[in-house]
């Protein structure tokens, strides 16, 4: 029996990542992988039983990496516009850090994955009772208007993400240049603000 070599799974990792946001999952199979990285394909199956596994394994990494950093110096005790802006800085730096991985991470989202991956993540329950407790504290405070929780994610992250994406893309509405700041970051920032609190 072969050993893992760490390396070598890293770039499986990176080019699978790199395949599925250019390809989406249609164009992606285990034997392009292998190909791209210069590996055979039964070496993919040293590490993954097949190419959902494999999916399904990369998109568990990468939702944990995300869910962690978002919790960064977070705490569900904060006051609510203090732990907003903690979730918006969070998510912001990893989005900009590891923009293919947050793509990968939106197409496992809105995928027959999706609930597989989070499932298997003990982590992500911790998340979820978390931001559940932190939206419970800001009710109970009155720090926050009573809403459904879809509409409250709409309006607490939707103007973050539409920033995000711009940046990304390198461009606004117009095809105008665009680069985020904390400046453009901090003003939807205080409109976000004043359609949640009281």
């Amino acid at each position: 029996m072969r050993i893992r070599d760490v390396d070598k799974e890293k770039l499986v990792i990176a080019t699978a990542i790199d395949q599925i946001v250019r390809d989406g999952f249609q164009g992606f199979s285990m034997n392009k992988l292998a190909k791209a990285c210069s590996i055979s394909v039964g070496t993919l199956y040293i590490y993954y039983k097949d190419k959902d596994d494999l999916i399904q394994k990369i998109g568990a990494i990468t939702a944990l990496e995300y869910f962690t950093s978002t919790v960064k110096n977070f705490s569900p005790e904060m006051s609510f516009e203090e732990g907003l802006w903690k979730q918006w800085e969070n998510r912001a730096a990893f989005t900009m850090k590891y923009p293919k991985e947050v793509a990968f991470f939106e197409i496992i989202k809105h995928s027959p994955h999706s609930e597989i991956i989070l499932d298997s993540i003990k982590e992500f329950a911790d998340f979820r009772k978390i931001m559940t407790e932190f939206m419970d504290n800001g009710l109970r405070n009155r720090e926050l208007v009573p809403m459904t929780f879809e509409a409250f994610w709409s309006v607490a992250y939707g103007p973050l993400y539409t920033l995000l994406n711009m940046h990304t893309e390198g461009k606004s509405m117009g095809g105008r240049p665009f680069k985020l700041t904390r400046e453009i970051m901090k003003e939807a920032f205080s409109r976000t603000i004043k359609a949640l609190t009281p």
